[in-house]
């Protein structure tokens, strides 16, 4: 099996623009069934504004839990540095979490938030896991179609 074939894409956050407030569509990923790597990708178009977690001065982080709707917690250094800046167009920001240490199950990324800007901030957030044992056709692999040539 090709490395690829054993990885899903899901999207976390639809793409959107916003400007002043929190994004909406925020969601978790699944990580059963997968135990190499979750990567979060955060997919910025144009910004005139920062994005963060919760207040657009908290940089971006990764949480979990163990449940769908329940109390969700900060996992270990995954945040990023800062927050993502205005100017900072067209650019991919990631953070990485080893499903090899021990997780809770399902992962988010913490309320994304805009601040102010003018025209706002266009965002997509994408998760990728690898390392399943699960994955057999497209849909596993999180996508509405594949095609091979």
């Amino acid at each position: 099996m090709r490395p690829f074939e054993r990885e899903k894409v899901v999207t976390l956050l639809p793409p959107q623009l916003k400007d002043d407030g929190d994004f909406a569509g925020n969601t978790y990923v699944d990580t059963a069934g997968f135990d190499e790597k979750l990567r979060v990708e955060f997919h910025v178009g144009t910004v005139d504004a920062a994005i963060g977690s919760t207040a657009e001065t908290t940089p971006p982080l990764i949480e979990e839990c163990d449940t769908t709707n329940g109390t969700y917690t900060a996992v270990t250094d995954a945040a990023l540095a800062a927050v993502i800046g205005a100017g900072g167009d067209n650019t991919i920001y990631a953070i990485d979490v080893s499903l090899k240490k021990t997780h809770k199950r399902y992962m988010q990324v913490q309320v994304p938030h805009a601040g102010n800007g003018t025209t706002g901030c266009n965002l997509c957030i994408i998760g990728r896991l690898s390392g399943g044992h699960v994955v057999k056709d497209a849909t596993d692999m999180g996508l509405t179609e594949l095609v091979e040539a």
